[in-house]
């Protein structure tokens, strides 16, 4: 690493001021601050306050994120041989997996950093680095059937839309991922529901070789509860929960995700408060509708099947405790965290044209996130007030 630096350092003058790319200056901080821990401290507009920067505090959610990713990747290709009736190894599942997923990777990065890249260097800014965690959770939380030019549009939009006209990373309002699967959702909600796009039964080398095998249904588990008249187990607790079901890519395995949200609480990343809090709040309302809720499926479907089903575990362990968008105080990320798990089951329950929940509970409390701040600061100015008296 040594030899890398003094390399580094040697063409940084050429960057600078004065130097003949001292255009590229943006680009070349970018990539020099991402490899080696920078001298200088952020003095505003990002979320760390220490001495830790947010690049490495956004790689450690990265790092977060891989056991859930590799897992998704396997279980692409073990949903499309067992789709196809074929046996294959780990391997071949895993390899089919990781290229239908790749390409969905790239496109995300590629068009959100080079946003990013380009933005800074019209400002003449540093580059941001919140969307080192966007990118790899977009490929995470959209169908792996979604065509490639989708994603694409997707990406920019919320990049643009939903983070730098608010000012870039620490500024927006917003979860950006959330924003791009929501864009797909409403803009083409044929390629983000149903039973045809869950499972990829094409040819993960060429997008579009091969056709959806006839007959075929991989719908997701919430989703044949959401349309069934009354509740069966479509899948089996431990099933869900190691994640043997179709689903998007990130949120099929609940075992992967609670080893992601361990690295971030040992690592004091994430807030386990904003984490316990969502799981409270979901199982405390799905409780209630089995107990008092209308008769229908959805609402007989047991409490704890909730939190490992669709993406109430990744959404409370990544999203939710993005430390952007979600609630600061301690106090608040009690009631932000309650109120997301609420919503989303009573979404789940009263909405069966859409049977998740999750992303729109998640970017409706993004809305609220400061004004919980708000309240609780201010309730305890007037305790302060009261006791000094």
């Amino acid at each position: 690493m040594k030899f890398l630096k003094n390399i580094v350092d040697k063409v940084e003058p050429t960057f600078s001021e004065g130097g003949k790319l001292h255009m590229f200056h943006s680009v070349f901080d970018g990539f020099k601050t991402f490899l080696f821990v920078p001298n200088d401290t952020a003095k505003h507009g990002v979320h760390i306050h220490d001495v830790t920067d947010s690049k490495r505090t956004m790689i450690m959610v990265v790092l977060a994120l891989v056991p859930a990713l590799l897992f998704g990747m396997w279980n692409v290709g073990y949903q499309h041989f067992l789709a196809i009736g074929q046996d294959a190894t780990f391997w071949q599942q895993f390899i089919f997996g990781l290229l239908a997923v790749l390409p969905i990777l790239l496109v995300s990065y590629i068009v959100g950093l080079g946003i990013e890249f380009t933005v800074a260097q019209f400002k003449g800014h540093e580059i941001q680095e919140g969307f080192l965690v966007s990118g790899i959770l977009i490929p995470m939380i959209v169908p792996v059937d979604t065509p490639l030019w989708m994603v694409a549009i997707a990406t920019a939009f919320a990049v643009i839309f939903a983070k730098e006209v608010f000012g870039g990373t620490g500024y927006n309002v917003f979860n950006v991922a959330l924003v791009t699967r929501a864009f797909l959702f409403f803009a083409y909600p044929t390629a983000m529901s149903g039973d045809q796009v869950w499972v990829r039964t094409r040819d993960a080398f060429w997008y579009g070789a091969g056709e959806k095998i006839d007959g075929f249904s991989g719908a997701t588990p919430l989703g044949q509860v959401a349309v069934a008249s009354e509740y069966t187990d479509p899948v089996s607790f431990m099933d869900a929960f190691l994640g043997f079901i179709p689903g998007s890519v990130g949120e099929v395995s609940t075992l992967a995700i609670l080893i992601g949200a361990v690295i971030l609480l040992v690592t004091r990343v994430a807030s386990w408060k904003t984490m316990l809090s969502v799981f409270v709040g979901g199982a405390f309302t799905a409780f209630l509708f089995n107990q008092f809720g209308p008769d229908t499926a959805v609402a007989n479907m047991p409490w704890y099947m909730h939190l490992v089903l669709g993406g109430f575990a990744f959404g409370a362990v990544f999203m939710a405790t993005d430390p952007v968008t979600s609630a600061r105080t301690e106090c608040g990320k009690w009631i932000y965290g309650f109120l997301i798990g609420v919503v989303a089951i009573v979404v789940r329950v009263l909405n069966p044209g859409y049977p998740e929940g999750m992303m729109l509970a998640i970017l409706l409390m993004n809305i609220f996130a400061n004004l919980i701040d708000y309240y609780v600061v201010q309730a305890n100015i007037n305790k302060r007030l009261k006791r000094a008296k």
